[in-house]
């Protein structure tokens, strides 16, 4: 099999501004239809992603959730998936509660539809997360916050400062640490903001990306990833090629097997554009 191209996406993939270039769709658009197999891994869910980035003609699997889920854009059926058991998840927002903070509850309900729950809120963070995302149906109040019956947990996340989310992290360390995977970084477009999410200890782009490979029939050294943050190490440490953007957290630079332009510059599409025949 020739070689299989799955890339993050904000940051990476995406210019600043959290939008594809026109470059980059037509670029992967013609790849996609030579039979060239690219797909993305993201934080993202597949609705916010796919608001994004439905300009290209996804077919391959695509790894949502950091690796909490593994989708088929043509189905929209969901492939696999880790999810974090009921009774930790609750847990960890009583957890918050008495810290004074309260996550977005990302779950997918029975019919594997994507729900995200939360109290009534007021936090400068929440809001403009939850603003960012206009009339999404997922969105729902669920007071007081819990999972509900019958949903699986992809991602608990706390928007917020620093110094608010720190001791939280380490609480749940301290009662969860072999139970959970725990995300921790700069929210990207919230000012002085920082996303805390937790998830199952599997659910993580490492084991996404495994399994993707495995859906494609493929092994993870014929797998090019792209990248730029923490998030995506687990990639980096598993594929057998790994591209950082010029923009990239400066660890993943340190391990990289290359290392591109940055993503306002395109990066990912330029060097895929080069396999075009």
């Amino acid at each position: 099999m020739q070689t299989a191209f799955l890339t993050d996406l904000d940051g990476t993939l995406l210019q600043s501004n959290a939008s594809l270039s026109a470059y980059t769709i037509d670029v992967l658009t013609k790849a996609l239809e030579q039979g060239i197999v690219i797909s993305y891994a993201t934080a993202r869910s597949y609705s916010s992603s796919n608001r994004i980035v439905s300009a290209i003609p996804w077919k391959y699997p695509i790894v949502l959730y950091n690796g909490a889920v593994i989708l088929d854009p043509l189905t929209q059926k969901v492939l696999n998936g880790h999810w974090l058991e009921r009774e930790i998840t609750n847990e960890i927002i009583d957890m918050g509660r008495m810290a004074k903070l309260l996550p977005f509850l990302f779950t997918l309900d029975n019919e594997d539809k994507e729900r995200v729950w939360h109290e009534k809120l007021s936090r400068t963070g929440d809001l403009q997360f939850y603003e960012s995302r206009p009339n999404d149906p997922r969105f729902a109040e669920c007071t007081p916050l819990e999972c509900p019956d019958a949903n699986r947990t992809l991602i608990i996340t706390y928007i917020g400062l620093l110094e608010e989310l720190e001791p939280l992290k380490a609480t749940v360390e301290q009662a969860f640490h072999d139970k959970v995977h725990i995300h921790f970084m700069k929210d990207p477009y919230i000012d002085n903001h920082y996303f805390l999410e937790f998830s199952h200890r599997k659910a993580n782009k490492k084991e996404g990306l495994r399994k993707w490979a495995q859906l494609i029939h493929c092994t993870p050294e014929q797998v090019t990833a792209f990248g730029d943050n923490l998030n995506d190490l687990g990639m980096f440490e598993l594929a057998g090629t790994c591209l950082a953007v010029a923009n990239a957290h400066p660890q993943l630079l340190d391990i990289a097997t290359g290392k591109l332009g940055c993503n306002d510059e395109d990066a990912v599409a330029h060097y895929i554009s080069k396999v075009l025949s």
